[in-house]
């Protein structure tokens, strides 16, 4: 495995970070999440263009513009999912319990559904991000922002399943580009039906730009570390933004009630991530 990807994938998670601490500091959460996406889905598309040039022009199958169109309209539920847990909770709360729900739902699916057993390291695993979510969670008592943080980490899991199978139809650089751009014009359309405000292109642009780099960013690095590693080492390491964002919030945010416990479960996730990963 390139060394150089250890550094791309931890900048990934800070990137991840820092757009999450943008989007939960802003007044209204999903339409900055809107107007981010389609910036992101503009600026983007030179780089894309020229990338698929200098690769002859790879092609996608049917199924993986479907599962692109399935995975977008996924991320708009996680859109509004996580909008509504950052403006009913605290950053600190609601980013661990979303990100360290999806690995454990696929550890039940894989219990439940496909009769698979835990090794001694998994069941570890488990343990470690059941108890880091729970204290995470005892301290704040998340009260109203539980359900949709969770209902954001099922998302998470939704559409990452999805999009495991389509960046392997074809070129991951295409299939992420039609999914940022269908992701893009659903979003865009949710708010136009349901009339957010301030989700026109030309509101706060800078700011808009600035997060739809973040995020595009991090989301187009995670895929380049995946083509050349092992998903055992990029998981868990994508996931120690678990532990940035909790400190951002507990420091820059003031959310400091149960501080020390809110960390050692953030530190708990990320490890569970990292057994479930290995075992």
């Amino acid at each position: 495995m390139p060394l150089a990807v250890l550094p791309l994938v931890l900048l990934a998670a800070v990137f991840h970070a820092a757009w999450n601490a943008l989007l939960k500091a802003s007044e209204n959460p999903l339409s900055l999440a809107t107007r981010a996406l389609t910036w992101g889905t503009i600026v983007s598309l030179p780089p894309v263009a020229v990338a698929w040039l200098l690769t002859g022009r790879p092609g996608l199958p049917w199924a993986g513009w479907l599962l692109a169109l399935g995975s977008a309209f996924l991320e708009l539920i996680y859109f509004i999912a996580l909008s509504v847990a950052y403006r009913r909770g605290e950053l600190s709360v609601v980013y661990p319990i979303a990100r360290g729900t999806a690995p454990l739902l696929a550890v039940l699916v894989g219990l439940l559904l496909l009769g698979e057993r835990l090794h001694a390291i998994a069941l570890l695993g488990v343990v470690a991000l059941l108890g880091g979510i729970w204290a995470i969670r005892r301290p704040a008592a998340a009260g109203s922002a539980l359900w949709p943080a969770l209902l954001t980490g099922v998302m998470i899991a939704a559409y990452t399943s999805l999009d495991r199978i389509g960046v392997r139809l074809g070129s991951p650089w295409i299939y992420g580009w039609l999914l940022w751009l269908f992701g893009a014009i659903f979003l865009v359309t949710y708010a136009r039906v349901r009339r957010v405000p301030g989700s026109r292109l030309t509101d706060e642009p800078k700011l808009s730009l600035a997060v739809g780099v973040l995020m595009t960013a991090a989301y187009f690095m995670i895929l380049f570390a995946l083509s050349v590693a092992p998903l055992a080492i990029i998981a868990p390491l994508r996931e120690s933004a678990i532990v940035l964002v909790t400190a951002w919030g507990i420091w820059r945010l003031g959310e400091r009630r149960g501080a020390w416990l809110r960390l050692a479960g953030a530190l708990a996730i990320v490890a569970g991530i990292a057994l479930l990963t290995v075992g």
